[in-house]
């Protein structure tokens, strides 16, 4: 899936807490897995013009870097086709000053790039799922030419994760967030108005214990309560 063409058409949602609040001046790249990924981090960048590619697979991603000059990428270890940690590996090689962040959706790095110099900063998503700082924090970083690592990377233990009981409609809508949705048309899906679909989505992030719809899919998907 490419969503460049469509960044325009996006909005910024107004319910979640900012997913980024890191300011970036450059072009940014963006490859992650599936639809709802892609489409809540480029909701996530007040500056959609900013964004100068929004895939979901290796090649498209490769495709626009060969082609534009970029200062930021950012993508998940797993995508469509491809993998993230192969693509910061190919994306360096075509712009060595490339900033480059991974969102680790598996928790761990390959023992194959574990030691790569190319592999600047990398966010396990068991540390992103509670708190987002994590990820702001890894941005920082390269953008000052540091490396990074997140807590349970480093440590090697993952956090405490607790899941709670969803009631049946809070089941629906985590579905259809994770199928990546917006508040309208949720509302459409569920035949009820966009103020009431916020409602129910506003309630689902605080019976989770989460700030935002990435943190409640992902902390879905640890719990074994949705999959994308």
């Amino acid at each position: 899936m490419d969503l460049t063409p469509y960044l325009e058409t996006l909005q910024s949602s107004s319910l979640d807490e900012a997913l980024l609040s890191v300011s970036v001046h450059g072009k940014i790249a963006l490859a992650m897995k599936g639809r709802f990924f892609l489409r809540c981090f480029c909701e996530s960048f007040e500056k959609h013009s900013l964004i100068g590619c929004a895939v979901t697979d290796f090649e498209s991603c490769l495709r626009y870097l060969n082609q534009h000059d970029f200062q930021l990428l950012i993508c998940t270890d797993f995508l469509e086709t491809g993998n993230g940690f192969e693509l910061v590996r190919e994306a360096r090689k075509l712009q060595p000053q490339l900033k480059t962040v991974v969102l680790a959706l598996g928790d761990i790095i390959p023992v194959e790039f574990s030691s790569a110099e190319w592999l600047q900063a990398v966010v396990a998503e068991a540390d992103f799922i509670d708190d987002q700082k994590p990820l702001e924090a890894a941005i920082i970083a390269v953008m000052g030419n540091h490396a990074y690592r997140s807590s349970s990377l480093r440590s090697g233990q993952l956090p405490y994760l607790s899941c709670p009981r969803l009631t049946p409609r809070e089941y629906e809508v985590l579905d259809l967030l994770a199928s990546g949705l917006s508040d309208r048309e949720i509302a459409e899906k569920l035949i009820v108005s966009e103020e009431t679909a916020r409602t129910y989505t506003k309630r689902l992030l605080r019976t989770l214990g989460v700030n935002n719809r990435v943190q409640a899919v992902l902390k879905g998907m640890r719990c074994g309560m949705v999959t994308i």
